[in-house]
């Protein structure tokens, strides 16, 4: 679109919206104010929010997704530069101070992949997606990535062949079970139920000298439904690409902790930790199909068996399989957009936004799908801009380059900057990819009130309710027993997740200590398509948000929420939700503590009577594991202490921003500016220099990535994954210095506190 046709368009949106708000009487939560805002300046606040809500155009998401998913664009390519330049140039005709940073990084790309069976019979894999007639893009061979997992260890191996289910730690406990090794063996797992880097580091952790990882039907193929391109679900030859980098910590495995700039100090590469012990190779069912079906040994556990038409058998053998793997290890070109509009007020005071526009090959849905998004938002903060509106902090809007492979651009960008972003953050907002169906929402849960009201002023599409009414009733409906639905129904907002790794959040909250969101709809898409040539614009128009209207809501959902924290008078962080989702971790660890106790007392006790032995149970079968010693007693209550110490000054906090916000009056700018800068650094309190043992990186002592889970949270993960490795002593020697930790929190959140009372008269 031309800036004529939008300015054109918009003003036509602006003037319905005008006419739509004489006629409508304000809503009680219209009349209470908004968090962080005085009742006046609460009513120009949702002015503006309606306005950038009616202009939000679905068409344009449609255009742009179309302009830069047309060709592949993975990190280091053409078109993926050609994308850079062309968000740069929107950013600027839409008024945004913008520029491009650039970053130097390890980026593997395939020389040879071979997968064949050398016995008992000959099959050599296709290693390649065909083409599908009719989808416009999908034959654009010569431009796409070929199937790999990056950062795989280049290697040439033959072995006989073992399938690990998931190639999850418990699978392998139940391999020794079945008194199965895979020592000196070529693993095959399946894609799902864990993150694919923890596949073949598990699998060399059992001494494994190779991985393949395929995707199995049931997981995301005809299982579920019609596969593509009849049905939207992955055909026989496709193949999920993907990073297999080990969560030592995210970016560039040669410059960790430190931005890769072009003069960066560089780690060797057989220095870098995050690269694999073992080579490691995607395929398709397809290819899969004659590994698998050349398995003998024993017969799968059920909870093991896919969907493909064979008896799964583990093996090893007689399948015979030679993997060889060897990559161009070469730096290439990260280009992170950075667009900034200048606050009028707090101009130091910074509110960022981001999502990220590399792919695997086209990626409609990932990512460009949360990427047009981002622009639509930036393109009506533009116009608002131009039409009257002054955000009072700064808005850094970003479009990052290089998560694909592992959170490249970001967290380049946020080590480059770390003191700066630790001195100015309000907070960081991410989305990724976007779908239809409910809204989602993970993050610091300082900022679960704030998501929380916002989705309440955002309709759903096709329900006609508050998205936010719906995903609480979602969240109703899963609960998983009566007392988590209780819990859940005592609150007017929706929980929001943990966030642990697997996007542009991750440094911001794990290594910067930045309070953050990562949002987005999905559920109730009939198909999956990911990290292959078939996630295309062709394919995302049938199949998933059709005709954009989620786009929509997800763009008016990040628009709202960043013009809500970049006016409000107050920053509306609120520690409630943070202390009770707090406690409700410690909780979990003394629940998983007593369930350890128990469960090895009950294993013991069979085995000293016999009963492993005597059992035909396939989990219990004549091969009896190791007698273990019963977990001792730990201490949880210095958590439990750091967790009373900051509700107690939540609950004080909260009190006197009520107070405040009932008053009807403006706190003296002075007052306003030194609260905001306290409150910015409470998030800030949960790092720890040290970070977490044997991953440094990763500072904050509540919200982590697990070693072992990948993307999935690991709250409190001193204490947990120690626990998780039975490693007692080292749990409980967490314990002390994640609870000072919390009591550092409720100090600062006392302060802050005691700030506000006696601003609104409060104080004792």
């Amino acid at each position: 679109m031309t800036s004529l046709r939008s300015l054109v368009a918009y003003l036509a949106i602006i003037s319905i919206t005008q006419l739509t708000l004489a006629q409508s009487a304000p809503t009680a939560t219209e009349m209470s104010g908004l968090a962080g805002y005085s009742l006046q300046s609460s009513k120009t606040e949702r002015d503006w929010e309606k306005k950038l809500q009616a202009g939000i155009a679905s068409e344009n998401l449609r255009q742009n997704m179309q302009r830069l998913s047309v060709r592949p664009h993975h990190v280091g390519s053409r078109y993926d530069k050609e994308n850079a330049d062309w968000i740069l140039s929107n950013f600027k005709e839409w008024g945004f101070d913008a520029r491009i940073e650039t970053f130097q990084v390890l980026f593997p790309t395939p020389k040879e992949r071979v997968v064949e069976m050398i016995e008992p019979t000959k099959f050599r894999a296709k290693l390649q997606e065909p083409v599908v007639p009719g989808d416009p893009t999908s034959n654009q061979i010569a431009e796409q990535l070929p199937t790999y997992n990056a950062y795989s260890i280049d290697g040439d191996v033959t072995a006989s062949l073992v399938y690990v289910n998931y190639g999850n730690r418990e699978d392998y406990e139940q391999l020794d079970r079945l008194g199965i090794s895979v020592k000196g063996a070529i693993v095959i797992a399946r894609y799902g139920e864990g993150w694919r880097g923890i596949k073949p580091k598990v699998a060399a952790e059992h001494e494994a000298i190779g991985c393949i990882i395929y995707s199995d039907p049931k997981d995301d193929g005809f299982f579920n439904g019609d596969d593509y391109p009849k049905g939207g679900w992955r055909p026989r030859e496709g193949v999920q690409r993907g990073s297999v980098m080990d969560t030592d910590y995210p970016g560039d495995p040669l410059t960790p902790g430190v931005g890769a700039t072009a003069d960066a100090k560089r780690l060797e590469i057989k220095d870098a930790k995050t690269i694999t012990k073992i080579p490691v190779l995607p395929i398709s069912y397809g290819d899969a199909l004659p590994l698998l079906s050349a398995l003998q040994g024993p017969v799968a556990p059920e909870a093991w068996r896919g969907a493909l038409p064979i008896t799964y058998h583990v093996g090893p053998g007689p399948a015979k399989v030679h993997l060889k793997v060897a990559s161009h290890w070469e730096l290439k070109p990260v280009n992170d957009v950075i667009a900034t509009m200048r606050g009028s007020d707090a101009p130091e005071e910074w509110v960022i936004r981001g999502n990220h526009y590399d792919a695997w090959v086209n990626g409609a849905d990932d990512p460009i799908s949360g990427m047009v998004t981002v622009l639509e938002e930036a393109r009506v903060l533009g116009e608002l801009h131009k039409h009257g509106w002054n955000p009072k902090r700064t808005i850094i809007i970003c479009a990052w380059d290089g998560e694909e492979p592992g959170l490249l651009g970001s967290t380049e960008w946020v080590e480059t900057h770390r003191n700066e972003l630790q001195k100015h953050s309000v907070a960081y907002i991410n989305s990724d990819s976007n779908g239809r169906g409910f809204f989602h929402a993970g993050g610091t849960h300082d900022l679960q009130h704030l998501i929380n009201d916002v989705a309440r002023d955002i309709p759903d599409p096709e329900k006609h309710i508050s998205v936010q009414q719906r995903a609480r009733l979602q969240q109703i409906a899963k609960a998983h027993n009566g007392e988590e639905r209780a819990e859940i129904r005592k609150s007017n907002d929706a929980r929001i997740n943990a966030l642990g790794d697997g996007s542009d959040y991750t440094a911001f909250m794990d290594h910067a200590g930045i309070s953050a969101l990562n949002i987005g709809y999905g559920g109730e898409d009939d198909a999956d398509a990911y990290h292959s040539i078939y996630d295309d614009f062709f394919w995302y128009t049938k199949f998933v948000d059709t005709d954009f209207s989620y786009g929509r809501a997800l763009a008016q959902t990040g628009g709202t929420t960043v013009m809500r924290l970049a006016d409000a008078d107050v920053i509306p962080y609120e520690y409630k939700a943070e202390a009770e989702t707090i406690e409700r971790y410690v909780k979990d660890l003394e629940k998983l503590l007593k369930d350890k106790q128990d469960e090895i007392t009950e294993r013991n006790l069979e085995l000293k009577e016999g009963v492993f032995a005597a059992t035909a149970d396939p989990r219990k079968t004549s091969v009896p594991p190791p007698a273990k010693d019963v977990p001792p007693f730990m201490s949880f209550a210095p958590l439990k202490n750091g967790v009373e110490a900051i509700k107690k000054s939540a609950e004080r906090y909260q009190a006197a921003f009520t107070k405040w916000q009932t008053s009807g009056t403006d706190l003296p700018a002075q007052t306003a500016t030194a609260l905001n800068a306290e409150l910015m650094q409470i998030q800030r309190t949960f790092l720890t220099e040290k970070g977490l043992p044997e991953r440094p990186w990763f500072k904050h002592q509540v919200y982590a990535p697990g070693a072992y889970t990948g993307y999935g949270a690991k709250p409190i993960a001193a204490v947990r994954e120690y626990m998780d490795q039975e490693k007692w002593k080292e749990a409980d020697a967490q314990v002390p210095m994640v609870g000072q930790v919390l009591e550092n929190v409720a100090a600062a959140i006392g302060k802050a506190a005691d700030d506000l009372e006696k601003a609104v008269g409060l104080e004792k």
